[in-house]
């Protein structure tokens, strides 16, 4: 099946000298992404957004891939952006979040920060518990996508949850969480105070686990689970474009 209209990777050129790569959530798309891409490259920095694996086209797709297969796709984006880029910045929502944590306890300094929205590494519901027993009798259960506060706003995101996927996205949690004590970047947490699909233990998880020194949370007090297509987005690229020029600031020159 063909990638649906709208989910398709991006990327774009910049002036700075600073790149961003950003990672996407479980189920959707770099679509929820996009807008957040463009305020980045309009601030001169370069940006790229894969399509994980799975993603993008029938939620079946999903169930034969792997976090081994998302998470060589966000390292392979690194490994390009870090050959155009003197420094470069990771940014990950919900799954895109753990996906970052990973990327952050195997990279070390090479990265130089973290913006994390809504990161995802547990989930403390029944259904994950159950998870790899339900995977083997389950194909898919209830859609986890499109939790956003602003009326009008859908997120392209499947429409069943895939079971399988969701079990080996849960073993990845298990790992990342082992190593949090790896990441010293410096980081900017937002996470949504009303989420329905992530909940809240999940960032004090990461603040209290992670061994950064530098670390900003912001409580995103409009919005739902998708923050980058909510209420709070303007916040959320302002504040990581901010971030991430402090930072540069103190080592190259801001862009």
């Amino acid at each position: 099946m063909g990638v649906l209209a709208g989910a398709e990777p991006f990327s774009h050129p910049g002036s700075s000298g600073a790149g961003f790569l950003l990672c996407h959530g479980f189920t959707a798309t770099p679509d929820g992404m996009r807008a957040w891409g463009e305020h980045l490259a309009g601030e001169g920095f370069a940006v790229r957004c894969p399509l994980l694996p799975g993603h993008g086209t029938h939620w079946r797709d999903l169930n034969r891939t792997t976090w081994q297969d998302w998470y060589a796709t966000v390292r392979e984006a690194l490994l390009a952006l870090r050959a155009e880029c003197d420094q470069v910045f990771v940014g990950g929502m919900s799954m895109g979040g753990t996906l970052t944590l990973r990327l952050a306890e195997e990279f070390g300094a090479d990265l130089s920060g973290l913006v994390l929205v809504n990161p995802s590494v547990t989930r403390l519901s029944l259904d994950a518990k159950v998870l790899p027993l339900l995977s083997r009798v389950v194909p898919s259960i209830r859609a986890i996508g499109n939790d956003i506060a602003k009326p009008g706003e859908i997120e392209l995101a499947y429409p069943r949850t895939p079971v399988r996927a969701a079990a080996s996205l849960a073993r990845l949690w298990k790992i990342v969480r082992a190593d949090l004590p790896k990441v010293t970047q410096p980081v900017l947490l937002l996470h949504s105070r009303v989420d329905h699909v992530v909940e809240p233990e999940n960032s004090q998880i990461v603040l209290d686990g992670i061994s950064s020194t530098d670390v900003t949370e912001v409580v995103l007090e409009n919005s739902f689970h998708v923050a980058t297509q909510d209420h709070d987005a303007e916040l959320i690229f302002s504040r990581s474009v901010d971030f991430a020029r402090q930072l540069r600031a103190g080592q190259v020159g801001a862009p």
